[in-house]
């Protein structure tokens, strides 16, 4: 019977440490600064790590822009620029304001609406710094 109890309370401190790890992981979010730009200016980014990946999602205030082609972008702290997933989804009305990170990109400064139709940037935000 000692050992039954032993069994659980092991199963119990490690069930509550993965809690505890999860709950942190989620509390670690970095706000951006207010998109600025021509056609995004309203709204922030956030960044946070979900089940050990890398994400940004723009808040409830972000309007996508009424372009042809607005595609979420990041510039890292040596000015690398990656394009990464369009806002808006084809075939429906459907917005995509949540875009997993890419394991290789090492760390972000920088946030943009890109329009890749045009090729120009349609608003940016900043983070106060670098963010992983």
């Amino acid at each position: 019977m000692k050992q039954y109890t032993r069994i659980v309370s092991v199963i119990a401190v490690l069930a509550l440490l993965g809690t505890v790890n999860l709950f942190a992981e989620k509390m670690d979010v970095h706000t951006s600064s207010q998109f600025q730009g021509a056609k995004a200016n309203t709204g922030t980014v956030s960044h946070y790590v979900e089940n050990g990946k890398s994400m940004l999602k723009v808040s409830d205030d972000f309007k996508v822009p009424d372009t042809p082609a607005p595609t979420w972008r990041v510039v890292d702290s040596n000015g690398n620029v990656y394009t990464l997933d369009a806002f808006k989804i084809k075939g429906g009305n459907h917005e995509k304001r949540e875009v997993a990170v890419p394991s290789y990109i090492q760390n972000i400064v920088k946030v943009q609406v890109y329009c890749a139709w045009a090729e120009v940037i349609l608003g940016e935000a900043n983070f106060s710094m670098a963010v992983k």
